[in-house]
């Protein structure tokens, strides 16, 4: 085997079933497929899973369009590591393992051997990315393997710190624009994506993991009165949509106290972030028009829904705050 194809699937003696292998392994071999960048987390959410993270967009500059495909590379593969296929949880610490170890290597000025880190090293050296951000990433990751259930929102929002707000944390360096108020601000940006996603796939996570995996804070769904069989099961009840109409409410208002950022950005930078927010408030708007429901019908964008979303993306609101 060659070193591209076994750094790609790990180690053999993870023993990883070999269909789960190779899947990630053609995954590893194509760091430019064709979704469109922002979480991961952040993770634009038309397309697959990790669609709230909008790769090399027409609408980013072009110099940045390299850049931002190797962080997605990075940040798409160790999140598959920790999510999909057949991998025990073993098998998928082994894997996100190699990825620390290559980040060790970087900040030791070592060589490194992995596909993707040939790719985003050169990256991490000319931007002077922090390799903490990518770290961050990575605890994310492997916190999804073990992890199935969050206290509060505290709780889950300190997931988001590190699953999703890297990405734009990341992206402003790329720009040459990480001031503190514009980290603050797409850091709340980012965590909303991440709500977002969180909200459009309750039925998807309720299906993984040894018991599900469930991001709604359990407090809040005592104070409901949902309780997890109701969400294993896939039952929109009252209760669970009066649930999930509060996390709707509180991401819009998180994505919308980071809004102001896209319009502060210049030029085609403050476009595509714009179009991140317009597409995951809309993404919002859809889960209301389905009643809540999730369950029965996944809510994400649609082809019909872009000219909607650039419009917004191109004519700034009247109240918007600077």
């Amino acid at each position: 085997m060659s070193a591209a194809g076994r750094f790609a699937i790990g180690p053999a003696a993870c023993g990883a079933s070999a269909a789960s292998a190779r899947k990630l392994m053609e995954r590893q071999r194509k760091p430019d497929a064709p979704q469109a960048l922002w979480l991961y987390s952040c993770r634009i959410m038309a397309v697959d899973h990790y669609e709230n993270f909008p790769v090399a967009s027409v609408l980013l500059p072009a110099r940045l369009r390299e850049p931002v495909a190797a962080i997605y590379w990075f940040a798409r593969n160790a999140d598959d590591f920790a999510d999909e296929g057949e991998l025990s949880a073993d098998e998928r610490r082994a894997l996100l393992g190699e990825y620390q170890a290559e980040l060790d290597a970087i900040e030791r000025d070592q060589p490194t051997r992995h596909p993707v880190f040939l790719r985003l090293r050169p990256v991490i050296a000319h931007y002077r990315l922090p390799l903490q951000l990518f770290r961050d990433l990575l605890d994310a990751f492997q916190q999804d393997v073990h992890k199935e259930r969050y206290r509060d929102f505290a709780d889950l929002m300190d997931y988001c710190r590190r699953s999703a707000d890297p990405v734009g944390r990341l992206l402003l360096h790329l720009f040459g624009q990480a001031t503190a108020q514009n980290l603050e601000r797409s850091d709340a940006i980012c965590s909303a994506l991440q709500l977002i996603n969180h909200w459009q796939d309750v039925g998807i996570d309720a299906a993984k993991g040894a018991h599900g995996r469930i991001y709604l804070p359990q407090d809040d769904m005592t104070r409901f009165g949902v309780g997890d069989e109701v969400v294993i099961r896939r039952v929109a009840s009252a209760d669970f949509r009066t649930l999930l109409r509060f996390q709707v409410d509180r991401a819009r208002a998180l994505m919308l106290s980071g809004a102001p950022l896209g319009w502060d950005l210049p030029g085609r930078m403050g476009l595509e972030i714009r179009a991140i927010v317009a597409g995951g408030l809309r993404v919002l708007d859809k889960i209301e028009a389905v009643d809540y429901d999730v369950f029965k019908r996944r809510p994400k964008l649609e082809a019909f829904d872009w000219p909607l979303i650039m419009w917004r993306s191109l004519v700034r609101p009247l109240d918007s705050n600077r």
